[in-house]
């Protein structure tokens, strides 16, 4: 058998880490106390992983790639947290829409309407399946700052969408 195809002599492959969702230069790291929490969870799952691959086989071919790869999350998860800053949903003018809120909206096409519910939270929180969306998304920018009643209009691939606040609530607080 040729050398060239012995693992000896295969090329080593890329470290491939992914990448935490980007902030904007320039943008705090605005986080909800849940997602603080999250992200310290999440620190502490890498850490006890790290640990576990620390303590493996020292001969596992995939022991110091998969070491590589935990420490860069690592490195990566760390710089998030210490960037946080939480945001107390009691510190919110209720009467607005701002980060934390949850929103309950009308959203209107030219194909008709429906009612939305979501929360505006940080990047690392966001879960647009579960109505959770980062304050950096083009729909909570186009409704940070309206109060109930009030109308925005986002443009989409699908066309435009009309956004109405229809109500406003904090956590704790009873909707507006």
């Amino acid at each position: 058998m040729s050398k060239a195809f012995t693992k000896d002599e295969a090329p080593e492959a890329p470290l491939l880490v992914r990448r935490r969702a980007p902030l904007p230069d320039g943008v705090p790291n605005w986080v909800t106390r849940r997602g603080l929490e999250l992200l310290r969870g999440e620190r502490a799952a890498l850490d006890g992983e790290r640990v576990r691959l620390a303590a493996a086989d020292p001969d596992d071919p995939e022991r110091a790639r998969r070491l590589a790869v935990t420490g860069a999350r690592l490195a990566d998860l760390d710089a998030r947290i210490a960037s946080a800053r939480v945001v107390d949903p009691t510190d919110q003018p209720p009467d607005d829409v701002r980060f934390g809120a949850t929103v309950t909206l009308r959203v209107t096409t030219h194909g008709g309407g429906e009612e939305r519910r979501l929360t505006i939270v940080g990047v690392d929180e966001a879960d647009p399946a579960r109505g959770r969306v980062a304050f950096v998304a083009p729909i909570a920018r186009a409704i940070l700052g309206l109060r109930a009643g009030e109308v925005a209009t986002l443009r989409t691939g699908r066309g435009d969408e009309e956004l109405e606040v229809l109500a406003i609530a904090y956590e704790g607080s009873v909707a507006r």
